[in-house]
C-alpha cells in the first residue's frame, strides 16, 4: 500500500474534543484498511487567510498531520468523510514520495572529484550542451572582434 500524509485543520477546541475528532479521522482510516504510522500535533495557530466550512468563517485551527497507508481506492471515500465532518475546517492527503536507498562506497568518496563518477556524467552534459550552442560567425574579415564587449 502506498504512504499517504493526511493534513487537517480543525476547530479550536478543548483537548478531550480534540481526541474525539481524532478517534473519528483515525478510525475512518481503519475502516478503509488502512494503517497510521504517525500523527503529529503542529499546534494551534492563526491560519494565513480567513477559512469559511460549513458556515462557519475561522481565523484560527489546531492543525495536525497523520501518516498512513491506504489503498488507492478507498482515498475519494475518506475525503468525502472528512469534508462532511463539521469540526474538520481543512484536509488534504498527500502522497508522500518513498526515500530511495543509495550504495555509498568509501572508494568513490575517497578519489579525487575530476576522477569520480559523478562528476564525470556533469561534465559530459555541459559538454553536450556546449555542442548544442550555436557559435556566432563574424563575417567582416577582421579577426578580432571590432565593437567593445
Amino acid at each position: 500500500m502506498p504512504s499517504y500524509e493526511l493534513t487537517l485543520l480543525l476547530k479550536i477546541l478543548p483537548k478531550n474534543e480534540l481526541a474525539v475528532i481524532l478517534k473519528r479521522a483515525a478510525s475512518a482510516i481503519f475502516n478503509t484498511g488502512g494503517i497510521i504510522r504517525r500523527i503529529d500535533n503542529l499546534g494551534s495557530r492563526s491560519t494565513p487567510y480567513k477559512t469559511s466550512s460549513h458556515g462557519f468563517v475561522h481565523k484560527e485551527a489546531s492543525y495536525f498531520v497523520i501518516e498512513f497507508d491506504a489503498p488507492p481506492a478507498k482515498l475519494d471515500s475518506l475525503l468525502e468523510e472528512y469534508n462532511r465532518d463539521v469540526d474538520i475546517i481543512r484536509n488534504r492527503i498527500f502522497k508522500t514520495n518513498d526515500e530511495s536507498s543509495f550504495e555509498c562506497t568509501i572508494d568513490q568518496e575517497s578519489k579525487p572529484a575530476p576522477y569520480r563518477s559523478e562528476i564525470i556524467k556533469m561534465l559530459e552534459e555541459v559538454k553536450k550542451k556546449a555542442a548544442r550552442q550555436r557559435k556566432y560567425k563574424y563575417n567582416c574579415g577582421l579577426d578580432y572582434y571590432p565593437f567593445q564587449k
